[in-house]
Parts: structure tokens; C-alpha cells; sequence
């Protein structure tokens, strides 16, 4: 690498001119997009994240040593096996005979026996030691610092600015301020961490990378080191490869050897590269692909070719390409001055914080860029970090929610390519799926249970209760259509179309007349995890029909007719799916005006379990809307019932339900729960939900999907598309979705605007503002040429880009006007 000479005193002076109040205490940034504190990373949940999409780091910010605890997305333990089990297929016709017959426990007993997978499954969410395996920490660098460890720092402050991925720590030791830097580069794939000092030969450190486990660090160079091993399979040592690389390049001083670490001595400035990679390859049947040593040989190689300078602007630019598409404001107040922990801990003693909730949204926007890129497995669990071997539930894709919320702020947060690793992987899915779905329910198309890893998992888990969950295929499938419903990329819905017709094709086969009404039921099945209890006293979770695979396969046989029409397909399978459709049970409604979970008006177990499955076709579905006032009525009771408490994950659900329902305050309610701070980091099933300091939402453990659909709530209370137009079709029959702007605004963010999010039809807000709760202008960007349909209850005053004034034409419950693709249309209420 090329050293920048004079770049640590230009840097020093520039961190110091805002960083310190000139008395050497430390004082707010100016930003609104920066998560900060005033001491170092006491444990993993108060460290700061960093990501490229396939390569990420937690910073803990430490004075005499600091840690890196770092992920690569694809270092799994397992490796391929046959989870397929054709006992299940042989025992379907007896136990749905038993569950027609009342027989609860009967069939339920049978569902434990036979409708399970084959093998030991994910080791019941601990499938480190089994062929399921775990995701896992790559590992740690170590950096431990020379001196006198007894030396209080002064002026410590320890960041994350969201706007340029950077995360800067800063402090003063005597008369000496040090300064690191650290990023994830996507253009360069490596970590990138600077040191430095504002006065000369003050760094003097060892640095050391570790592993667990089934690994070896050993000196390649005078200046790298080199950590390389192989992941246990379930059976032995013969899983995946991986290898990382750390360079050291020093500017004044040196760099010594010794043993399996690196000494610096005397140093002025230092920058260090990390590599990481594995030999995982997402193609089904052929897992093993490139040789990581060569990998992250060839990534330092380029990287080195870069100065400091060069590197951190390529990092900066690819960053906030994606980044700055979408800018909130909701206001701000005193409270935005704090620390972010303390923030947390005012607002959870009621204060009011209207950015806070910015920045928790645009947080999402920023885990999710740094946790997807297109070419990596997708987000999982955890996203990207996680510091164990054993990674809660493994760290691997739940379909039976978590995968899909990781997913719902991808496109209107304006991030379409961080959506396409989803795309990726179910694709990838459904070729296993297909034999999953033949094996165990002889039917067409493919299809995924609730858990999924990088080694094509489709079959249900070890327990009925909370693994067989049929409908998780549907689920996924429904992104399929989503992203051309946003983009319209035609070639990407192209792709995607076998996959999202297989998923409907298995749902064909997959369902059955119900015996007593005639209509088309799944099942056996469970309401994902949830346990009901019959009128003569039985507890169950394997039912026929139960309301959350009723209402996926109804939206995803929406879909599928959708695509169909624009990719002009005309067939049999056209015509199955339209009769089909028409013959589901659909959403029903039990004698206190709720809407059913299950099929059967079933007493609760659990009246306020963390799933809220039964209110699917109200979030993310498009089943029930205002459009269906007795439905609408029902999932608002049944929220209700539900109760405002939960894990964090689930909360996040219920802010998005309630904005479908038009209750900004309430769903503002349920994000003022989402945001308590929580420092437990065991296993609670039943509720004790929040944010970790440092904004990672608490299951609790920590478990990401919060954050995103937390984010994705706050992007429903500004604007929402799901509703499909009836009466108009766009380009290439696109359906034409409503845009309704501001459909859940809470009391408590009275004035703000925001910009870039992404309606479907294809539709940016290019601007969004409000004065006392109330519209105040809007700028629709028109991308693909689609009638613009708006929910308002009078005309808007629509003026082109050119001055024309259009008169927008009622259609049903909108006003729509016709558009050009490129061009940018002002709203302002009728006067």
C-alpha cells in the first residue's frame, strides 16, 4: 500500500474540531445519523456493527484493547445431507382422517412421529455439532496496546456514523490523542482499520487473530498473518474451508514477527487489511467453489495497490449510493444531543424524541446494506454478526416469518439490490424444495418449512408444533412478484418466474376439499409455533386450514395470476390457479368479532402468543384492507387481543399492523415499546422485547428482523401501496397499485418530510412534507410510465415538471392521472 503522508494530522485536527468542546470533554455530533457513546464496548450488544453485505466486524472501541469480532456470511458449520422423510407422506391420509374425526391428540401424536424431517434436524435450534450446522463467528482480531493500562483516557468517544459506514473511536491519553478508523469496503472487500496518533512513534501494540475452534494463525510474512481451517460437518473435519488474512502497514517504526502475532513498535500511523472468505458456493449439489487462501491472497493484493485515502473514498461513494436515496426528518429536540445510550434510556422513561426514530429507521436501512449485497447469502437471523460457535436458533433463515421481515424494507427503503441475495436464495431453495415437496406430500412445485441453511434444508424440523410449516415457500415466493411489483425488471421477474410458479403449483396439490364446507384447505399444519385448545379440551397444533397458510396461498395465487398477465401466459396452470383461488376458505370470523387463527373457533393457549400469524393477509398480505370493512374490523380486534407487549421481532409486526389499520398513534405506541432499552441477552420466548444499546433489537438475544420490520413500520406509518387498483392496468399490464400517502402519521411527529422511498407500480416519493399533521406538498417521480392512483379523500392540484396543471379522474376509492416514465408530478391539497 501506497502510505498517505500527512493524513493523521489532517484527520486528527479535523475529528478534534467537533469531537471535543476545546476543555477536552467530549461533546454531541451534529449529525442526525450517528450512533455514539462516551466509553468502550462493555459487551457484544453495546459493540458497533460494520458490513460490506458478505463481510462484517463489531467494533468495541476498547482503549488498552480493542476487539473486532468479525463475520464472514457463508462460515457454516454442517454440510449436506438428505432430510427428506417418506414416513410423512404415508401417515398424511390417517392423520387427516383423525383431525376430521376430532381425534386431536391422536393426530397430533401421529404429526410428532411422521411429519418431522429425517435425521437430527437443526438439533433443536442448536445444530452446530449436527449436519444442519450453524452460522459462526469467523473469529477476533485482537489489538492489545502497550503502556500504562492504570492511564484514565479523557475526551473517549466511540461512533457510528450511518451516513458514511465509518466507525471512529477517539481519545486522549496524556498529551497524546489516538485516533481509529474502521469500515468494510464492498469495492474492495477487505475490513480496513487506521491508527494513528497526532504525535509521532506513540503506537505500540501486538496483534492477534483467533478462533474458537478448527482453526490454526500462523506468520506468512513480516507483516500478515494468516488464520485458515475447516468446519466439522456434523460427522468430522471435513466441512467448510476458510481462511483470513491480516496486513499491517506501518508508517514509521516497525513490524515484528512473533510466533502466531505482530508486534508494532514506534509507529506513527498504521492501517491494517483483513480478508476473509470460505469455499461455499450456493449452487445445489456442488457446494465447494473457489480456495479461500487464494481468495483473500488475491483481496489484499488489490486492496494494497490503494492508499489509505483512495479506499476510504470508494468505500464512502459505493456507501452512499445506496444510502442517501431516502433522507427522514420527523424533527428533533434536545434529547438528540445525548449519547445514544442515554437517548435509549431517556425515551424509555417516556421523554419524547421525534429523531430517534429517524435514525432507528434509517439503522435498519443501513444493517440491511451491510448485511445484503447482490453475489452473498442473504441476511440471516442475525444478519451478519454473531460472536459465538453456537449461534442462537443457528443463525440460519426461519421462513415462517423472520427471513421474509428481514426482506419488508428492502424495496420501499429504496434498496432493490440488497433485495436481489432473497431472490437469490429462493431460487436456490426450490430445486431441493422440489423434492421435498415430492417426497413428503407427493406433489408438484417446490416448497420450504420453517428453517433453512446454505445447504438446501426444505423438510419440516424435528417437532410438528414449530417445524411444519408447508406454506414457507408461498411465503418466500411472494418476494418474487413483490420486487417486480416495485422495479418492474422484467428480466429479474423473468428469472424469477419458475420459482414463483412452483410455488403455487405446490399449493395446487397441497390442498384438499374440507369435508364439511367444500372449500379448498392445506393442512395438516401448524399456526407457526402457536398451540390451540379444543371444546372438549385438547391441546393441539396440527389443523386443517389454519388462517396464516390460507391467506399466503391466496396471496401468492395472487401473484402468480399477476405475473402470468404481464409475462402473457395463458395455460392450464392460469386457469387452476383462478378456480382455486375462488374455492379457498378464506379469513373467518369467530362469535366475539375476531378473526380466527384456526379454521375452528379454538380457545387460545397462549391469547397473546408473539405470533400473530391469523393477520397475515392485513401485513405484509394485501387480503384485507379498508376495502374489506369486516375483515379490517376483526384483525383489529385480534390485534387488540394480541396486546402491545412481545418479543422485539414481534412488536416490530404489530407497528406494521397497525399502520395498515390507520392508527399512527397506536402503531407509535408499539414503536415506543420496540425502543426500550433491554441489557438481557438470554432467551425469553413470552415477551421482554426492546433495543440493546447500541440499537440491535432484543428478542431477547439479539435477533435482527426486528430492526427491519421496526424500520419497515415506520415506512408504512409515511406510505403505503399494497392495494391494487381494480379497472386500471399500467405498462405491460402491470396492475396499478394506490399510492396513500401519510396513512398512519402519529400525533407525536406533528411536521417532517421525507424522500426516496419506493412505491410499487414503480414510484418514488422524490418528496413528502406535512405542517401540523396534515399534507403539505409531495413530488411523485413516475419510473416506469404507470397511472399514478392516490387515496384521497378530494383531488390533489397535480402539476407536471413542464407547468401543466393535470385533473386527476375518481376511480373507485383514488384519483388517478396518467404519467411519464422519468418525470416528476407536485401534489398540493385542494384548497
Amino acid at each position: 500500500m501506497k502510505m498517505s503522508r500527512g493524513l493523521k494530522y489532517l484527520w486528527v485536527a479535523f475529528v478534534l474540531s467537533w469531537m471535543t468542546d476545546g476543555k477536552g470533554a467530549s461533546v454531541a455530533p451534529t449529525e442526525d445519523l450517528v450512533l455514539w457513546y462516551r466509553q468502550p464496548a462493555s459487551k457484544w450488544t453495546r459493540a458497533l456493527p460494520v458490513g460490506n453485505g458478505r463481510l462484517g466486524a463489531m467494533v468495541f472501541g476498547g482503549v488498552w484493547r480493542e476487539r473486532l469480532q468479525f463475520n464472514e456470511i457463508s462460515l457454516w458449520s454442517g454440510g449436506p445431507e438428505e432430510p427428506n422423510n417418506p414416513e410423512a407422506l404415508k401417515a398424511l391420509p390417517e392423520i387427516r382422517r383423525l383431525l376430521a374425526e376430532g381425534k386431536q391428540q391422536e393426530a397430533d401424536r401421529l404429526g410428532v412421529q411422521k411429519l418431522i424431517c429425517a435425521g437430527k434436524g437443526s438439533g433443536h435450534g442448536r445444530g452446530a455439532r449436527v449436519p444442519y450446522g450453524s452460522y459462526q463467528t469467523f473469529g477476533d482480531v485482537w489489538i492489545e496496546f502497550a503502556g500504562d493500562t492504570n492511564q484514565v483516557p479523557s475526551a473517549y468517544r466511540r461512533q457510528l456514523d450511518l451516513d458514511t459506514g465509518l466507525a471512529r473511536t477517539t481519545y486522549q491519553l496524556g498529551h497524546v490523542t489516538f485516533t481509529r478508523e474502521v469500515f468494510a469496503s464492498h469495492p474492495a472487500q477487505v475490513i480496513v482499520v487506521l491508527l494513528g496518533a497526532d504525535q509521532q512513534k506513540q503506537l505500540n501494540f501486538t496483534v492477534s487473530l483467533r478462533r474458537p475452534e478448527m482453526a490454526v494463525t500462523r506468520v506468512t510474512s513480516p507483516n500478515e498473518l494468516l488464520m485458515s481451517g475447516q468446519m466439522f460437518d456434523g460427522v468430522a473435519t471435513n466441512g467448510m474451508k476458510f481462511a483470513a488474512r491480516l496486513r499491517v502497514l506501518n508508517t514509521g517504526g516497525r513490524v515484528v514477527a512473533e510466533q502466531d502475532r505482530l508486534r508494532v513498535e514506534g509507529a506513527t500511523e498504521v492501517v491494517m487489511l483483513l480478508a476473509a472468505a470460505t469455499d461455499y458456493q450456493m449452487v445445489y449439489g456442488n457446494f465447494r467453489g473457489r480456495d479461500p487462501l487464494k481468495v483473500t491472497e488475491s483481496q489484499l493484493l488489490e486492496a494494497g495497490r490503494q492508499t489509505y485515502v483512495e479506499l476510504r473514498a470508494a468505500h464512502i461513494q459505493n456507501h452512499q449510493s445506496l444510502f442517501r436515496r431516502v433522507r427522514l426528518n420527523l424533527g428533533r429536540n434536545e434529547s438528540a444531543q445525548l449519547p445514544t445510550d442515554e437517548r435509549l434510556a431517556a425515551f424509555s422513561k417516556g421523554g419524547e424524541d421525534p429523531g430517534l426514530a429517524a435514525l432507528y429507521f434509517q439503522y435498519g436501512r443501513y444493517l440491511l446494506m451491510s448485511s445484503s449485497r447482490p453475489g452473498s447469502l442473504p441476511a440471516n437471523l442475525q444478519g451478519l454478526w454473531a460472536d459465538t460457535i453456537q449461534t442462537p436458533w443457528n443463525g440460519d433463515y426461519h421462513a415462517n416469518i423472520n427471513v421474509q421481515m428481514n426482506y419488508w424494507p428492502a424495496l420501499v427503503g429504496n434498496l432493490a439490490e440488497c433485495h436481489v441475495p432473497l431472490l437469490e436464495y429462493i431460487r436456490f431453495l426450490s430445486v431441493p424444495g422440489s423434492k421435498t415437496a415430492r417426497v413428503h406430500y407427493d406433489a408438484d412445485g417446490w416448497t420450504v418449512h420453517t428453517i433453512a441453511n446454505p445447504w438446501g434444508f426444505t423438510a419440516p424440523g424435528e417437532h410438528p408444533g414449530w417445524g411444519l410449516f408447508p406454506a414457507g415457500g408461498a411465503w418466500l415466493a411472494t418476494h418474487l412478484w413483490e420486487h417486480y411489483a416495485f422495479t418492474g425488471d422484467r428480466p429479474e421477474l423473468i428469472r424469477n418466474w419458475p420459482a414463483l410458479r412452483a410455488a403455487a403449483e405446490f399449493s395446487l396439490d397441497w390442498l384438499v376439499p374440507d369435508p364439511v364446507t367444500g372449500r379448498l384447505v392445506s393442512g395438516p399444519a401448524n399456526s407457526p409455533e402457536n398451540i390451540f385448545i379444543t371444546p372438549d379440551g385438547q391441546r393441539g397444533s396440527l389443523s386443517m386450514g389454519p388462517a396464516m397458510e390460507q391467506q399466503i396461498i391466496w396471496e401468492n395465487f395472487r401473484n402468480a395470476l399477476a405475473a402470468a398477465r404481464v409475462l402473457g401466459v395463458k395455460d392450464s396452470f392460469v386457469r387452476r390457479v383462478t378456480d382455486s383461488q375462488a374455492k379457498l376458505l378464506g379469513p373467518q370470523i369467530g362469535k366475539d368479532g375476531r378473526l380466527l387463527e384456526w379454521a375452528k373457533e379454538y380457545k387460545e393457549a397462549e391469547p397473546q402468543h408473539r405470533h400473530v400469524s391469523h393477520l397475515f393477509a392485513l401485513h405484509p398480505g394485501s387480503q384485507i384492507t379498508a376495502a374489506t370493512p369486516e375483515w379490517f374490523e376483526a384483525a383489529r380486534k385480534s390485534l387488540e387481543g394480541r396486546g402491545d407487549g412481545g418479543t422485539g421481532w414481534s412488536m416490530a409486526w404489530k407497528v406494521n399492523f397497525w399502520a395498515r389499520l390507520h392508527e399512527g398513534n397506536r402503531a407509535y405506541k408499539l414503536l415506543r415499546n420496540l425502543l426500550q432499552v433491554v441489557d438481557y441477552e438470554g432467551f425469553n420466548m413470552r415477551g421482554g422485547g426492546g433495543v440493546y444499546a447500541n440499537l440491535f433489537c432484543a428478542h431477547p438475544p439479539f435477533q435482527i428482523d426486528g430492526n427491519f420490520g421496526g424500520s419497515a413500520g415506520i415506512a408504512e406509518m409515511l406510505l403505503q401501496s399494497h392495494v391494487m387498483v381494480p379497472g386500471l392496468s399500467g405498462v405491460d399490464q402491470m396492475p396499478v397499485y394506490e399510492l396513500h400517502l401519510l396513512p398512519a402519521l402519529p400525533d407525536a411527529w406533528p411536521t417532517g418530510e421525507v424522500s426516496g422511498l419506493r412505491a410499487r407500480g414503480g414510484f418514488e416519493v422524490a418528496h413528502l412534507s406535512w405542517r401540523a399533521g396534515k399534507l403539505e406538498r409531495a413530488e411523485i417521480r413516475s419510473l416506469l410510465g404507470n397511472p399514478c392512483a392516490l387515496r384521497l379523500p378530494v383531488p390533489p392540484r397535480v402539476v407536471t415538471q413542464d407547468g401543466k396543471t393535470l385533473r386527476p379522474v375518481r376511480v373507485g376509492a383514488v384519483w388517478s392521472f396518467p404519467t411519464k416514465a422519468g418525470e416528476v408530478y407536485s401534489l398540493t391539497p385542494a384548497a
